[in-house]
C-alpha cells in the first residue's frame, strides 16, 4: 500500500546554511588530509552528510513531482 507525501514546495528549496555547509567541508577536508577526526567529530560529519542526502533527495522528489 503507498502513501502520498506532500512536501511543502518551500521545504524542498531548504538548503544547508552557510555555516552548516562550511562546517561539513572543514570536517571532510580535514578527514581527506590524513587528519584524524574524534569520535564526536566522526558524529557530526556523519550526521551532517546525512542530512545533506536527505534534502538532496527531497529536491529530487519535489522536481519529480512537479514535472
Amino acid at each position: 500500500m503507498s502513501q502520498v507525501v506532500e512536501i511543502p514546495i518551500g521545504l524542498a528549496q531548504f538548503q544547508l546554511p552557510a555555516a552548516v555547509h562550511d562546517r561539513l567541508q572543514f570536517l571532510l577536508d580535514r578527514q581527506d588530509a590524513g587528519t584524524q577526526l574524534s569520535e564526536n567529530e566522526r558524529l557530526e560529519a556523519a550526521g551532517l552528510v546525512e542530512l545533506a542526502e536527505f534534502l538532496s533527495l527531497l529536491k529530487l522528489r519535489s522536481h519529480q513531482v512537479t514535472k
